[in-house]
């Protein structure tokens, strides 16, 4: 198959859109919030926190509406022994960004934080905050290198060019854009990215339903003619780990920088929680096209197309297979707009999880951890320099790395059993600590990779109940190859310990030390009983800091950290939620 000079020319107008668009975006906004004296480095990480409804709902509904997610969507609807029951993915995030909205978003933009490792590092401190780093940078990191490693297949099958000179262009054009304009640029680029799939799936689906090769949808949901039914069934054996998955997307879905990013520059607390709710009916939206896709491939006779007799299943291309019908079922500029739209969706969803990786480590890890002292000009260069590395990172994994998608399974696990329960207790749950965190952090940890995971071939040490060997046949080697399902739900059971043992933990430890069953010596993470602690940053009095100005020391409380109270806290944003900060969640242990 040759290269085609169509093709080329679609995706070099879609990619060239969408530079542009960031530029202008960075051009137009580039003196936004630094007149009014916030940080360039917060205007890079949360924009001049004006974000609007418009271009707000866009960026929102794009925190998961990109390249992976329309492509996984059909590839669940078409898979024979999986159909619609089991494309979780539109429901499981449109839920989340409720949940979020209701729960979340207001409590996290009425305190002025900036990242979502802030309430860790003011609760927990800075090394704590570390810690919780690791999956949060592993979700972010593998998450990019997942959808980038998509894009080169994509291409791959419609085009025919080089998949590493393909990912690597589009890796270059998401990190120049971000590297200049930061989040406005993510934003603004949203807004086209949305429209792009928006308007070139639609516009292909006609075509497709309408090929001849293609049976009637209606009929194939619900009879066997070409494979399975593709609207799918649960069998009861099944029901647990249905369930478990869909908590995964539902809970796992919330604690993402790459979500908070967008509430924290929303222009107010309200306004971050109207977003949520836009962007999950956004969500349920964009999914309609590529589940009509997925029903599509599951009711071809693809011996009547370009493609050949052997469908797409039986050569392991399922996850493939949107633009197969995209090339083979659709007239060639259409399977060629629908590929830009794609493949400009990918490359704007990339942009957006490497500024949140960016913005974790140079304000929380950075500066809050290492050099407090740091100016704003550094933070800057810190981001600018971490864009290139993290965008390098994720593009070499997606090149390099034949098991980029198990990896990003893994750590969006981890996600969800370690970081959500943590993001829980420390704005819901008065008097969680430390030792709590640590705990909980363990306890998450161990029993979720205790699960195994078969994408990486990690064999499970924690055989929970109900779990079966099952076999998987390589269709195109013929290998058959063995793994163990749990179908007891591990992840949410995990997540579950993990809260608990948080909670306990915290109230246990706390008990100890202020009943003097332990001496106040062995509080070595200065968690409970040290009233003058540089690791914890809320148990210090912000009057001792001689470097402290008026404009931190009037809407904030007496006890707050002496290097990091004005790092936190914003005037604004405390006055809107003031009796709920965190400060006074952790008064009763002072």
């Amino acid at each position: 198959m040759a290269v085609h000079a169509e093709g080329i020319v679609a995706i070099v107008i879609f990619y060239l859109l969408i530079l542009a668009v960031g530029i202008w975006a960075a051009w137009k906004n580039k003196n936004s919030g630094v007149s009014e004296g916030q940080d360039r480095s917060e205007t890079i990480m949360v924009g001049g926190r004006d974000i609007g409804l418009f271009v707000g709902g866009f960026t929102m509904t794009a925190t998961w509406v990109g390249g992976g997610y329309i492509n996984g969507t059909a590839e669940y609807v078409y898979l024979p022994d999986y159909g619609l029951a089991w494309a979780q993915a539109p429901f499981g995030y449109a839920l989340s960004l409720v949940v979020g909205g209701l729960f979340f978003a207001k409590p996290m933009r009425s305190r002025g934080y900036v990242t979502m490792l802030d309430p860790f590092q003011q609760i927990y401190g800075k090394r704590m905050g570390g810690l919780l780093f690791i999956p949060a940078l592993m979700g972010e990191i593998f998450w990019s290198a997942a959808i980038l490693s998509a894009l080169g297949a994509t291409l791959s099958v419609i085009v025919d060019i080089d998949i590493n000179m393909s990912v690597v262009i589009s890796a270059l054009i998401a990190i120049f854009y971000t590297l200049v304009g930061g989040l406005y640029s993510v934003a603004y680029t949203d807004v086209v990215q949305l429209f792009c799939i928006f308007l070139g799936l639609w516009v292909s689906v006609p075509f497709a339903l309408s090929n001849p090769a293609v049976s009637s949808i209606s009929v194939t949901a619900k009879e066997a003619v070409y494979q399975t039914p593709w609207l799918g069934k649960i069998d009861s054996a099944d029901t647990w780990m249905w369930i478990d998955n869909f908590c995964l997307l539902m809970l796992g879905g919330i604690p993402w920088q790459v979500y908070f990013q967008r509430v924290l520059s929303a222009s107010s607390a309200t306004y971050a929680q109207v977003l949520s709710f836009i962007a999950a009916a956004g969500c349920l939206v964009m999914a309609v096209p590529s589940v009509l896709i997925g029903a599509i491939g599951a009711s071809t006779d693809w011996n009547q197309t370009t493609y050949g007799a052997i469908p797409p299943k039986e050569k392991d291309q399922s996850d493939m297979i949107l633009p197969i019908v995209l090339q083979h079922l659709c007239p060639p500029w259409i399977s060629f707009f629908g590929l830009g739209a794609v493949s400009a969706a990918v490359m704007s969803s990339a942009d957006s999880s490497i500024l949140s990786a960016s913005s974790m480590f140079a304000r929380n890890i950075y500066k809050l951890a290492f050099r407090q002292s740091a100016t704003d000009r550094e933070i800057v260069w810190v981001m600018r320099i971490t864009i290139f590395v993290f965008g390098a990172l994720a593009t070499a994994m997606a090149l390099l790395t034949g098991t980029v998608y198990g990896l990003w399974y893994l750590s969006s696990d981890l996600v969800y059993v370690i970081i959500f329960p943590q993001l829980l207790s420390v704005l819901f749950i008065k008097g969680t600590n430390t030792y709590g965190s640590v705990a909980g952090y363990i306890f998450g940890l161990l029993l979720r990779i205790g699960g195994g995971e078969p994408y990486l071939k990690l064999p499970p040490f924690i055989y929970y109940p109900g779990w079966v060997q099952q076999e998987k046949i390589h269709h195109l080697t013929g290998d058959v190859e063995y793994f163990i399902q749990q179908r007891f739900p591990f992840k949410t059971v995990s997540m579950l310990a993990s809260f608990l043992g948080n909670v306990a933990f915290s109230y246990l430890l706390k008990y100890l030390f202020e009943s003097g069953t332990l001496s106040h010596k062995y509080d070595f993470m200065d968690a409970v009983v040290s009233k003058h602690s540089k690791e914890i940053m809320d148990k210090t009095t912000l009057v001792s800091n001689d470097n402290i100005i008026l404009s931190e020391m009037a809407p904030v409380k007496t006890h707050l950290s002496t290097s990091l109270a004005g790092a936190f806290t914003n005037t604004e944003a405390l006055s809107d939620d003031e009796e709920s900060s965190p400060e006074s969640l952790n008064n009763d242990q002072e």
